[in-house]
């Protein structure tokens, strides 16, 4: 009989073959460990001898620690970023994470080990504390995606130049600094593959004084653009623009709300939202450009006021081959009367030629809603639903 020793390792040897984890190639347990996500992929450890520890040795990390309903501060798990990024010696692809004021002095060391890791998706958010961020964010320059929210962002590092693979930009809720607006210029400028643009509240310091800048994207298919402030951007070159978001509040007052306009006339998909257009804002009858590619226009609105009725007037008279129309109406107090005879004299000949399908919702039955609701049937559409 063999000796106790033997018989053990004949054992181990006979459950290792019957191991089918075991048996795999290590790239298909790195290709299932990279689909799992960080959190699971650790746990694998407990599965077999093979996989113990394995998740260390991936060429790739994802990070992604969200914020969820329950959450007090700061996710569950987030305290074990700084071992796993020490454990952990490969590229780190994504890196989103929610953060509170106590992780915030973190962001520092974090993003300094990530630029050197090669990220490629960086997601920011800050509960509330609104911290400067570090110059060292610009230095990631293998990013594809930059996302940051409730933070102030830095000036660009000396030297600086290009985040030449970026095809997403997306800043919600951030502060720039005195004359941030040729920054951000400068930032666009400098990423030739930029496809998805979202400015969200984006607050310039010391914007007292008003300044052109330009957004110049060539590449742009995706643009959002929603401020309470007049902040000087011009649009050009956005000749691959395909869709767009626009909500400007007040900025209707200001002149260049027209330039705004002509630098979308290359869009399919248009989004304008008008609540807060205020009633001394002067809309022109006609625009002076035309959107010849539009097909799909959706209008945040109010029938309440005549600036609005205008402009949605005004931008069905500029979209000639427009076939799918929808209006959300917001507002229940009707302050002006904009009757029928009114906007039938805003009614063009041919305007609305290709419409196929009308949506209005959040309708309250005022009167300057049924008017526009009249004249709309004027037009060609097979379609048309109310609630």
């Amino acid at each position: 009989m063999p000796p106790p020793r033997k018989l053990r390792r004949l054992a181990e040897a006979a459950a290792a073959e019957a191991d089918a984890l075991i048996s795999l190639p290590t790239d298909v347990v790195d290709e299932i460990l990279t689909r799992l996500g960080l959190r699971d992929a650790v746990r694998t450890s407990a599965l077999s001898r093979a996989w113990r520890r394995r998740w260390e040795a991936l060429p790739s990390l994802d990070f992604s620690f969200q914020s969820l309903v329950d959450d007090d501060g700061a996710p569950k798990g987030l305290e074990a970023v700084d071992s796993i990024l020490l454990r952990c010696p490969g590229r780190v692809r994504l890196f989103n994470v929610y953060l509170d004021k106590l992780y915030e002095a973190r962001t520092h060391d974090w993003i300094l080990v990530l630029s050197r890791r090669g990220v490629e998706t960086l997601d920011l958010s800050f509960n509330d504390c609104f911290p400067l961020l570090p110059s060292s964010v610009f230095s990631c320059s293998r990013l594809t995606s930059l996302s940051l929210f409730g933070c102030v962002i830095p000036f660009l590092p000396p030297g600086f130049e290009d985040l030449s693979e970026l095809r997403k930009l997306a800043l919600v809720n951030v502060r720039l600094q005195e004359n941030g607006e040729y920054q951000i210029e400068e930032i666009i400028r400098t990423s030739p593959l930029l496809e998805e643009l979202i400015l969200t509240d984006v607050y310039i310091g010391g914007a007292d004084v008003i300044r052109k800048w330009v957004i110049r994207a060539p590449n742009l298919r995706h643009l959002k653009i929603c401020s309470q402030e007049n902040y000087g951007r011009i649009l050009k070159e956005l000749r691959c623009l395909r869709s767009a978001v626009v909500d400007l509040w007040d900025f209707v007052l200001h002149r260049n709300f027209l330039q705004i306009l002509a630098g979308l006339v290359q869009v399919r998909k248009l989004l304008i939202s008008t609540i807060f257009a205020p009633s001394s804002a002067k809309i022109p009858e006609t625009l002076p450009c035309t959107f010849h590619n539009l097909k799909s226009m959706k209008l945040q609105m109010h029938f309440c006021e005549l600036p609005p009725i205008i402009l949605t007037f005004c931008l069905l008279k500029s979209a000639p081959n427009l076939e799918k129309l929808k209006i959300e109406i917001f507002g229940e107090e009707q302050k002006v009367e904009a009757n029928g005879e009114f906007q039938s004299a805003l009614w063009t000949d041919g305007m609305c030629a290709n419409l196929q399908v009308v949506q209005m919702t959040g309708i309250n039955w005022l009167p300057n809603e049924m008017s526009y609701r009249a004249d709309s049937l004027k037009s060609k559409a097979s379609s048309y639903i109310i609630y």
